[in-house]
């Protein structure tokens, strides 16, 4: 930026003792938390992050200088919630991304589920192909066991977010199903739970994903328990 847009000395100051403030704002939050979801934290961590943000660009536009600080996902912060006090419904809106990793162990478990399903055998043009076989698992199982057993079906997770979102009442039967996933008011979303590979370093404690593999690559399919 120019010399004449750089911010001032007096200003970048300023930056920085507002994240001082909002630390003492966080952490006196936090000290005094109701619960798990006590939005009184939400609020402070985001004026947190707000606040680290704005110091951390003026430093460098006035400095060439950066903090050593990172808030994943700060600038995708939800606001602040607006909804009803007691909702009398809520939608839960869940997406989970895949990769195909392993082809041939997706199809062989889709054939298997549609020989168990047909006594005439299994319906070779429809889990012979991907788009298929990921049809036949889906409608077969639920989206939380394919979830927990994705690497068994040949499939590498990726990102995954869950939201739940209040409402005054229940919409009516079928008002949303041709565009489910539209229209969503991000002051209604009471919660929201991100999963992703961004935040590895803070699930390094944690379980090994490997250890959650149900077949090993050597071994032979088992067959499928194919009933929900």
């Amino acid at each position: 930026m120019s010399d004449a847009a750089q911010p001032t000395a007096a200003e970048v100051r300023a930056a920085a003792e507002a994240v001082k403030t909002a630390l003492d704002r966080h952490l006196a939050a936090v000290e005094r938390r109701s619960g798990e979801d006590d939005p009184a934290v939400s609020e402070a961590f985001n004026e947190l992050a707000a606040a680290a943000e704005a110091y951390d660009e003026l430093l460098y536009d006035r400095y060439d200088e950066v903090t050593p600080f990172e808030i994943p996902g700060a600038e995708e912060t939800l606001p602040p919630y607006a909804g009803p006090e007691e909702p009398n419904a809520i939608s839960v809106l869940i997406r989970r991304d895949y990769t195909v990793a392993e082809p041939q162990r997706l199809l062989a478990q889709a054939q298997r589920v549609e020989a168990a399903e047909y006594d005439d055998g299994a319906d070779d043009d429809a889990a012979g192909t991907v788009p298929g076989a990921l049809g036949i698992l889906f409608g077969e199982f639920e989206p939380d066991e394919i979830a927990s057993r994705h690497k068994e079906f040949g499939l590498e997770e990726g990102d995954s977010t869950l939201w739940v979102t209040a409402a005054e009442e229940p919409p009516e039967a079928g008002e949303w199903l041709e565009a489910p996933f539209e229209h969503v008011d991000p002051q209604r979303v009471v919660c929201r739970f991100d999963v992703s590979a961004v935040f590895d370093d803070d699930a390094s404690d944690g379980e090994d994903d490997d250890d959650l593999d149900f077949v090993d690559d050597d071994e032979e399919l088992e067959p499928l328990d194919a009933e929900k």
